[in-house]
């Protein structure tokens, strides 16, 4: 087998690691919507007790990638796309991180009063999951039109972070009561809008393979 066959196949087996890795992510993203939605104690320990498995993932897809530019010293694209994936799984794996996270808010919000949730949350989880699945689909198809609309709606994911947070502040004044609640809601929206964050990363990445440009 050529040195080119060799590492094609090699490029292959870490993409499908890649995809496998975000197929897990929108899973556990779906998992963690409903836990939150609903604040089932059920949902949000699925999505803790798979987090595990994207971290292994993530550092078999590490070990494949150092291994590849040791064997075989891929120049220009394929060395970009190499390292690019790198950084790829690794907001990847933040995301999944930032699922538990949010799981873990929602098992402290069960123990307490229940809240009416703010009226956007549903709708920033919505916007938030859009650019995740964008970013992944961008990558996958290596479509940098794809990529652009993550970064454009990463706007909106901002704007509904700012609108939630102040509806919990006049909350919070208003009424001590819902504190603790508000508190965890807080936590829950920061994490959102940095998993909007990542996956711009992600998007932002995509582009550099395709095209060697870093984002600004």
């Amino acid at each position: 087998m050529s040195t080119r066959v060799a590492f094609l196949n090699d490029l292959r087996t870490l993409n499908n690691d890649v995809i496998k890795m975000a197929t897990i992510l929108e899973e556990s993203i779906d998992k963690m919507i409903l836990a939150l939605t609903e604040l089932s104690a059920e949902h949000a320990t699925e999505v803790i007790a798979r987090d595990d498995e994207i971290d292994d993932l993530e550092r078999k897809i590490e070990i494949e990638c150092i291994l590849i530019i040791a064997k075989q010293q891929p120049i220009a694209t394929d060395l970009r796309k190499v390292s690019s994936i790198m950084k790829i799984i690794t907001d990847i794996e933040r995301i999944a991180d930032h699922c538990s996270d949010i799981s873990e808010y929602v098992l402290e919000l069960i123990k307490k009063d229940p809240m009416v949730q703010p009226s956007a949350l549903v709708p920033m989880v919505e916007a938030m999951k859009d650019m995740v699945v964008q970013a992944i689909n961008s990558y996958v198809a290596e479509d940098v039109e794809e990529s652009k609309k993550v970064r454009e709606k990463d706007d909106i994911v901002d704007n509904y972070f700012v609108e939630i947070r102040e509806d919990l502040k006049k909350r919070m004044t208003e009424d001590k009561k819902w504190i603790p609640q508000c508190v965890d809601y807080l936590m829950i929206i920061k994490y959102l809008e940095r998993m909007g964050d990542h996956a711009t990363n992600i998007a932002g990445w995509m582009k550099y393979i395709v095209t060697g440009e870093m984002e600004e």
